[in-house]
Parts: structure tokens; sequence; C-alpha cells
């Protein structure tokens, strides 16, 4: 490490000021006065906005645009968020009021003096809790707190061949509420030129045209050329990254009317109760097989927790994310999905790494495993059965799966992972007094995220070439990676190219941002589109330095070739820069954005696939669990760089684990008060808890982009719950344990064993 990084707080201004938010202690209630006197009169202050101020001058309102139905058309519930609330507080940490001051310290004093009145109601902090007859309406609009009841179609398809099939296999599952943890917290600065009015803001962020837009469009009339972002290094993204919080826009504005730079760093613990969270799904599926383990039908009906407010994704994730592959590697001939989108009195949950993917993949796959015991196979063996085997394949949602080999992948990891011996280590670990298991999990996910993206692609007069992104960096190696795409194509030096990105003056208009594993297929794509049009001119060029026709002109390995003679690329890009030595006509320069569509839109996606395999060993005395080995086999397509694929499976498998053994957000379900709202009770995974990870490929180039490639970035949080919750439940199969929740704490293990004990099952 050599200390280069630059976090939001690093910026810093002359006559910078500092804002505190003032936070709701409550849950659930309504604002019957908020007195500010105090706090206005508190030394160093220079302002106390709230939610009325805000109203009153027209700022505007978060409301999704989600465009879902229920079956018989009724469109989705929408809220109108305020960046500040004026009638309730509907979560515990919500902003209510901004103090902004001369120092920090100040504003945090002053903050404290605010006296906040609210007639306090009851909350809602579960799914379960808010589909109950008699619940407290988050919003008095939706008295039912559900936001929508999606289904894929009527039921009947699926009751048909449930009623033919041998055997109906059925689970029920929580899939537990998580949260992603960037190492910076929330930072924002908003800077006003004293002369235009312009504003520049600082945050970190997955993709800045997103905060232009919003902060454009709630306080500059929706002029995007009022407002400039800029974010430099973030510290992991994992989809927190890619949303506007109301804390940005409330900061935006006390900087327009202060006229003033203003500041704000959140600590950890408001990030906890005011960054999105992940997941909290409850899940009941069933499979429906015939006498030869071949799967006829899959049922799934779901309870999604999406917090106070209908968020971009909150709702989209188990239908649009998860959804697009709910069956998994499976070939599902019948499906019915109903998913209900349930308001409660919490953090949003909205998009994280895997965003719906490993939900979907942990609930087929816990399905599986259990449906090997339940009909006497083994699990690899029914999986091999029912795997998709004849591509492209549409799934039930409408999905093109383009290629894949399930099987191959499966054999890889098996390989790995030494299958073979390991009713010998069992026994070691045996006569040690533990219990050793082993668990996999198949999965495929859908990679992609928005079907446009932009690139552009600059040779300068020194001879260096600029890629300014429309994508963003924040971890994954853009850098290198796109380096390596472009110094291919043109045959120019590696250490020539730079990449520009995080900040809206440069980056290509329409831009979209890094999420949903998309950069390599759409960004890639993009730079490889650009480079064509520059060869082309390229051609031109070297035409009439080598006096031939353009269309004389080859190009290969970094030189144009005509007749007896040939110019390099760069010999090239110097010439395109002076006027003198271009054909007539010719503008100056090598300069090219490419708008990459994806032809087949959102349909024609990638498919990252694989098959991950636990190791583990658990102490039946205490329920502690210990994670031995781990192995991956992955199919990223083609692998453009293998030792920052190996990062980015090592990285999703590290927070897939984490899930599944440390991590759970816990709310009081009276009161709605977060309990887990420090790192002193929110257990991150530590190196401790992981094994060394051996990870292969099996790359099977994708037909859906030019690259081959499929995304790698989410993959491992999509294998490694099910494969580690599989392992488990294999090590405490002799001793009668059938079901477990993640995450699997030595707490929950130990109440399992003996929960089984009490039930007569093995001593």
């Amino acid at each position: 490490m050599i200390g280069g990084g630059r976090y939001s707080d690093d910026f810093n201004f002359e006559g910078q000021v500092h804002l505190a938010f003032l936070r709701s202690p409550y849950a659930h209630g309504r604002i019957t006065g908020i007195d500010i006197d105090a706090a206005k009169a508190a030394p160093g202050v220079l302002g106390v906005f709230t939610g009325q101020d805000m109203e009153a001058d027209n700022v505007g309102r978060f409301e999704t645009d989600i465009p879902l139905t229920e079956l018989d058309g009724t469109e989705i519930f929408k809220t109108r968020r305020p960046a500040l609330p004026t009638d309730k507080v509907r979560l515990a940490g919500e902003p209510v009021a901004v103090v902004v001051a001369e120092t920090a310290h100040q504003a945090r004093d002053a903050m404290e003096l605010i006296d906040l009145q609210v007639e306090e109601l009851p909350a809602v902090v579960t799914s379960l809790q808010a589909v109950a007859e008699g619940a407290a309406a988050v919003h008095d609009e939706k008295p039912d707190n559900c936001a929508l009841h999606w289904e894929n179609d009527t039921p009947d398809a699926y009751d048909a061949a449930a009623a033919k099939a041998h055997k109906i296999v059925k689970i029920e599952l929580i899939n537990n509420r998580v949260m992603p943890v960037p190492m910076e917290p929330k930072c924002c600065i908003a800077q006003v030129d004293d002369e235009t009015g312009r504003m520049t803001v600082y945050a970190p962020f997955q993709g800045g045209r997103r905060v232009q837009g919003a902060v454009a469009d709630f306080l500059f009339g929706g002029d995007g050329d009022m407002v400039r972002h800029i974010s430099d290094n973030t510290g992991g993204g994992f989809g927190t990254r890619s949303k506007v919080y109301p804390e940005i826009i409330a900061i935006c504005y006390a900087a327009k009317k202060l006229g003033r730079t203003v500041k704000w760093l959140g600590d950890r613990s408001e990030t906890m109760v005011s960054d999105y969270h992940g997941r909290d799904q409850v899940n009941r599926a069933e499979l429906a097989f015939d006498e030869n383990a071949k799967i006829l039908g899959y049922r799934l009906e779901t309870l999604t927790n999406i917090g106070a407010w209908v968020t971009e994704n909150g709702a989209r994730l188990a239908i649009d994310g998860g959804g697009r592959i709910l069956g998994g590697c499976y070939d599902i001939p019948v499906l019915y999905y109903s998913c209900r989108n349930m308001m409660t009195n919490t953090v949003s949950t909205d998009t994280y790494r895997g965003a719906g993917r490993p939900e979907a993949n942990y609930i087929v796959e816990r399905l599986m495993e259990k449906a090997a015991r339940e009909l006497g196979i083994d699990s690899k063996e029914l999986r091999r059965r029912n795997f998709i085997t004849t591509f492209p394949y549409t799934t039930q949602m409408g999905m093109k799966v383009d290629c894949g080999d399930f099987a191959a992948c499966m054999d890889i990891a098996l390989k790995e992972a030494d299958w073979n011996n390991f009713e010998a280590r069992k026994k070691e670990s045996a006569a040690r007094g533990k219990l050793r298991g082993f668990g996999l999990a198949s999965f495929v996910e859908g990679a992609g995220g928005r079907p446009e993206e932009l690139m552009r692609v600059r040779f300068e007069e020194d001879g260096s070439v600029n890629i300014y992104c429309g994508t963003f960096s924040h971890g994954q190696g853009h850098a290198t990676v796109y380096s390596q795409i472009l110094s291919d194509k043109l045959g120019i030096p590696f250490d020539s190219i730079n990449l520009i990105q995080g900040d809206t003056d440069t980056a290509p208009a329409g831009a979209s941002g890094t999420y949903g594993s998309r950069s390599s297929q759409m960004g890639g794509v993009a730079i490889l589109r650009a480079s064509d049009i520059i060869i082309e001119k390229g051609k031109k060029i070297a035409g009439h330095l080598l006096q031939a026709e353009a269309d004389e002109v080859a190009f290969e390995d970094g030189n144009f070739k005509a007749r007896e003679g040939s110019v390099t690329m760069q010999e090239v890009a110097r010439a395109a820069h002076d006027p003198a030595r271009l054909p007539d006509g010719l503008e100056p320069g090598l300069d090219e954005t490419y708008h990459y569509k994806r032809p087949g839109g959102r349909t024609d996606q990638s498919f990252p696939n694989g098959c991950h395999i636990c190791e583990v060993e658990v102490d039946p005395e205490t329920g502690s669990v210990e994670l031995l080995a781990y192995s991956a086999a992955d199919d990223c397509g083609t692998v453009l760089n293998p030792l920052i694929v190996h990062g980015q499976v090592h990285g999703g498998v590290a927070q897939g684990i984490g899930q599944a053994l440390t991590e759970n957000l816990v709310y009081d379900e009276e009161t709605g008060q977060l309990l887990t709202g420090s790192f002193m009770d929110y257990a991150m995974p530590r190196a401790k808890d992981l094994s060394d990870i051996k990870a292969e490929f099996n790359p099977i180039p994708s037909t859906n982009n030019e690259l081959g490639v499929k995304g790698a970035g989410e993959a491992g949080c999509c294998g490694a719950p099910p494969a580690f919750v599989n392992a488990v439940l294999n090590a405490l199969e002799p001793l009668g344990v059938k079901h477990l929740d993640m995450p699997l704490t030595p707490n929950n293990i130990w109440h399992a064993i003996h929960g089984a004990k009490n039930e007569g099952g093995p001593a």
C-alpha cells in the first residue's frame, strides 16, 4: 500500500462548514412539532432546516419508476419520500432536521438542542407482522402494507403438474437481513460556485450521473448543467453506493440556501441506520417430482421486507433480480411465483451484491438438497438429472440463458474438493469428537444490468490514450482490464493508457455506472466498438501517409499496412493531431465515443454460473462451526484477467459466508429499534471465519457479447450461502437436525441440536 487513495472525506475546502442530522429516535409516529429555536441560537450555527423548509422551497421527492403491476393490472404503490419528513417518521434513524455550523462539533451540539415532538404509533418490523391482520399502516394510504403482490401467472398450471407428482418436497426459509459495509461511511460535500451558482457534489458513488440528475431535478429545475458530481475512492460499493440518499439532497439544499461549502461525514452507526439494507425474505417453496426424480414444477411464495419506503429496486429485486433465474440451473417446466412486497418501519432494502440472485439460488439449492434426502437419491445425481443441458434455454420468467455446462462445473468443483476422500476425513473428525460435513451448491445468475453504456477513447498529442468511462471502478480493476482490452485491440503500450472516471464533467453524457456485474460486457464492448471506429479513421490517415487508398490499408498488431510500407498506431495518432498531415476534409484527432446498446435489451444478459463446495466441521458440544475448505468452479465466460477474477470470486464468497455464518441485522419487534447498530453487535466475518479458497474456471464464452464475458463480481454471494448451510446440515444429519436458517451462529446450531434431541432425534 502506498497511501495514494483519496476518499470523499479527504476533500476539504477553505471556508467549508459542517452539517449534522437530527435522526428520529422513534420507528413510527406523527410529527406534532419541531422546536429549533435553541439550536438556531447555539454557538457557530449558520442554519437549521426541516422538511417544512424544503417543502416551502418546492424541493422534489423520491419516487420509484418501477413499471410493475399485479395480475389484474394494479400498479405498484409508489411512495413519495421527502428528504426530510413533514408528517410522520417511519423508521428509527430517519433524518428529520439538519444543522449547519462552523465546526462539526458545534453542529452536533446544536443538533441535540432540537426538540422533536412525536405522537408515537405502533411499529411494524417484520414482513410477517406487516401482513398480519390489524397491523399498523406504515403509510395511511396503504393500510394493508403491501406495496405490490406480484405473480407471474395463476397457480393453475403448477397445481395440474403437482397433481401428477410422485413426490412434493416443501421448505420454509428465512433469508436474513444484512447490510453492505463500505470502508468509508457515508460522506458528502456540496460546494456552490459564488458566481454561477453551479454546485459540485463530492460523494462516494458507483456512477455519478444519478447524483447529478437527482440534485438537478430536486433543486435546479432539472438543469443538469448546474450540477457536477465527483467521486474518487469509495472503499467498496456493493450496490449501496448506487443509491441517491435523502441525506445528499438535504446537504445540497443547505449549501444552496447558505451559499457555503457544506460537509458531512456520517459515523458508522448513522450509516447502519440509514444505508439501505439487503435480503430479508420469508420463503415457502415446493418442488414437484415425477417417479424418475425429474422436476415437474416449482411453486414459490415470497414475502419481502422492503422497509419504510418503496425505493428504486427494493420491490424489483425478488422479481426482476432473483426472478430472472428463479429455477437456478434446473429445467423447470412449470413455475408459479407469488411475491408480496411488504412495507415496514425499518430501513428500506435495496440492491446488495447479487441483488436478488443469491436469494433465488439459496431457495432452490436448499430445496434440492432436501429433495435428495426425501427421495433417497444422492444430491449430485439429483442435480445431474435436472440440469439444463440444451441451450439457449428460456426460463419461465422469460430470460434466455445462452450457454453453460453446469455438470462440468460440478465435476471440476468435486475434483478440487477431493470428494472421493471425504469419508476418510469425516472419520478423522469423528475420532476427535467433531462432525464433518460436505455441501455443494450449483447456481446461475443473470448479469449485465441496464442494457446501455457509453465509453470514450481519446488519443492525446503526447501519445497517451485516455479512456473516459461511463462505468465506475470501485475495486473491480477497471484500469487494468480496460487497458488490456484497448492495448490488445489497438496494439498500443499498456502503460500509455489512462482511466478517467468519477467526474460528470468528463464522463460521456448518458453514462450509467457500475452495478450488476455489467462493466466488462457493457463498457468493455463499448471500448471495442469505439476502437473499431478509430481504426477506420486511422486507415484513412495511414493511407494518406503511405500514399494508398484507405481501402487498401490493413490493420494488424498495432500497425497499418499498405503496399510495401507500414505505420504504427502511435504514428497515425501523432499525425491525427497535425492538420497538415491529414487528408482533405478529415477532422483532426482520434477521439471516439461509442453508445453501446445490447441488442436483446434486458433479456440478452449474460449468465455466470458455477458450483461451489464447502467442507465444515461442527463441534456438537458448543455448536461452533469451522469452515475447513472451500472450492469454487465458475463459468464467468471469457476470463480477461485471472488474478482480478479470482479476487472477485474470493470477495463474493467472503460476503456470502458472512451472511451464512455471522451477519444478521436485528430489530426489536416491539419498538422498531435497530439492535445491531454497531460492529459490537453486527458481526462482520473475519479472517478466522474463512478458509483458503480454491477457485477454478470453466470458461464458456457468452454468445451475447463479442468479448464473451459473463461477469464475476456477484457469483460468490450466490454460491456460498447454500453451499455452507448444506454442509452444516450434512454434518448435523446424524443428530437429526433437518433445518437451519442463517446465520449459523454457535447459539443457533446448539439450540437446533438440542431441539432435535428433545423431539426424539438421535441422542
